[in-house]
């Protein structure tokens, strides 16, 4: 739980830069919910709750490719699912199933941080079941994942229809190993893992009741988000919102980081006024690594934390000692990192601007990069000039160029609203779905790609102003959770239980 990265540690962020597209744009920010360090919510009673005993860890014969009938499609690899019947009333009540769906991380840094599925299990008598997503974790596909990931041909069953199909064939195993048919399942999941979960009840309603997506971004492709109301617009509000002066002092600091940097001797100034881990070879890992730093503040920016203002409390609090704009910046570090040798570890691992951060090659960030090369073509990070950060236009072409260099087949930008819709959305959804409740907290920059209205009775957008990212997932903690938080996981809670209501009527009429 101390690495950023992780499920509902997963709403990790990694930024794209301004430059010309370099293989660090191939690492769309990854969509999850963990916090951690000044970026987790104090949620320690609920955390310190967890029991591991409560949890069994299952492995299903998973197919490799669900959608083919060549002989090697019928390979199979290990998937990992871990059970939680501590509360289920059984399936002679056809007492329902929580399902929660693995995204791009382990599932052992997910379970104990997605407060919402046992908090709420006792009241609805529900069957808990975490479900890894293939390529994480331990379910690799190909004995190992030197092999899984060794080039696309490997790499080509990695994507979000199969790992939907997964999910379907695990859903379906297990209610039959428990005889559970009639039992309703409700899929949950938070940012890619909301995604899935919206998704999957969109292509599988015959196995999934209804779906919680948390901070899904679904309408985050093809164009459908304009850059004006994008990701960095919102870290902008949340910035500008905090402090005005904080707001100007991040705005006016990136002319002046190219400026210093184009002296002599520039880089190695920069290292030193940042207290670099390792010296800096290009300003734009600098700028790359402060990036982070300020959308992880605003993806994250929990009430119990809000690591939003204590950057410009830092930034701000410096302007009575100096009035040199990268000295404030460097405060705004400090404060919401602590007091360390030094800063800044993301650090180029070569000379060349299209090196990745040296800390990108964990076996999370592989995952997603291949993810974000192949289907999850998000431009998050194209930018007009109304924020505070400098102008980037999305290459389309470009990135599909270098998704190709890297993997050698080339990007499919449009697949995902091809595959499962996102253009009209209100009038798709409307026509023909229904149980999705897609939540979110407007402080997430995510939201920018969320669905904020009502669409039907069923189809539900519960939302809050100061929420952050997959909030309404995490532990609860009635010592500092806001009224408004407690009050949208009731909501949620109540539309689940209508939707329960709704089952068992047609159940009954339906059985007899």
């Amino acid at each position: 739980m101390n690495s950023l990265i992780g499920p509902v540690l997963q709403c990790l962020v990694l930024i794209i830069s301004r430059l010309a597209i370099t293989s660090d744009s191939l690492h769309i920010p990854r969509l999850s919910p963990i916090r951690s360090g000044m970026f987790r919510s104090l949620q320690s009673e609920a955390l310190s709750a967890f029991d591991p005993s409560e949890y069994e860890t299952f492995y299903y014969n998973q197919t490799l490719d669900h959608f083919n009938f060549r002989p090697d499609s019928f390979s199979t690899f290990q998937q990992k699912y871990v059970i939680n019947s501590k509360y289920w009333g059984g399936s002679n009540i056809s007492a329902p199933i929580f399902a929660y769906l693995g995204a791009e991380v382990s599932l052992d840094s997910v379970i104990s941080y997605t407060g919402f599925l046992p908090e709420n299990a006792n009241q609805f008598q529900a069957l808990l079941i975490y479900i890894q997503h293939r390529y994480y974790g331990e379910s690799i596909p190909f004995g190992s994942r030197t092999e899984a990931f060794q080039n696309a041909s490997t790499l080509g069953y990695f994507n979000s229809a199969q790992a939907l199909a997964d999910y379907a064939e695990i859903l379906v195993h297990v209610k039959t190993q428990l005889n559970a048919e009639h039992s309703p399942v409700i899929v949950i999941g938070g940012s890619y893992g909301g995604m899935l979960a919206s998704w999957f009840r969109l292509k599988y309603p015959h196995i999934a009741l209804g779906a919680l997506a948390s901070s899904a971004p679904i309408l985050y492709f093809d164009d459908i988000i304009p850059p004006e109301n994008g990701y960095l617009s919102i870290v902008t509000k949340d910035f500008r919102e905090a402090s005005e002066t904080c707001y100007q002092t991040i705005k006016q600091s990136w002319s002046e980081i190219d400026t210093i940097a184009s002296m002599p001797d520039g880089l190695s100034n920069l290292s030193k006024i940042f207290r670099t881990c390792s010296p800096l070879r290009t300003a734009h890992h600098l700028k790359y690594s402060l990036q982070l730093m300020y959308t992880r503040a605003a993806q994250f920016d929990d009430p119990s934390t809000n690591p939003v203002n204590v950057i410009c409390s830092g930034i701000d609090g410096a302007a009575s000692l100096t009035n040199d704009t990268l000295a404030k910046i460097f405060a705004g570090l400090v404060a919401i990192e602590g007091n360390r040798s030094c800063y800044l570890s993301i650090a180029p691992s070569s000379s060349s601007t299209n090196a990745l951060p040296s800390n990108a090659n964990d076996e999370t960030s592989e995952g997603w990069s291949w993810q974000a090369c192949s289907e999850m073509v998000m431009p998050v990070f194209a930018v007009g000039n109304n924020t505070m950060f400098q102008p980037y236009s999305f290459d389309v072409q470009s990135y599909i160029n270098n998704c190709k260099a890297q993997y050698g087949v080339p990007s499919r930008p449009n697949w995902i609203t091809t595959y499962y819709g996102g253009h009209d959305i209100k009038l798709t959804l409307y026509r023909f779905a229904s149980n999705i409740i897609f939540s979110n907290g407007l402080r997430d920059p995510y939201s920018s790609g969320r669905v904020l209205q009502n669409i039907s009775d069923s189809l539900v957008a519960v939302y809050t102003k100061n929420g952050s990212h997959c909030l309404d997932l995490v532990p609860s903690n009635p010592s500092t959770d806001p009224d408004w938080l407690i009050n949208q996981r009731k909501i949620e809670v109540e539309i689940i239980k209508g939707w329960m209501t709704t089952y068992y009527a047609a159940l009954q009429t339906f059985k007899s």
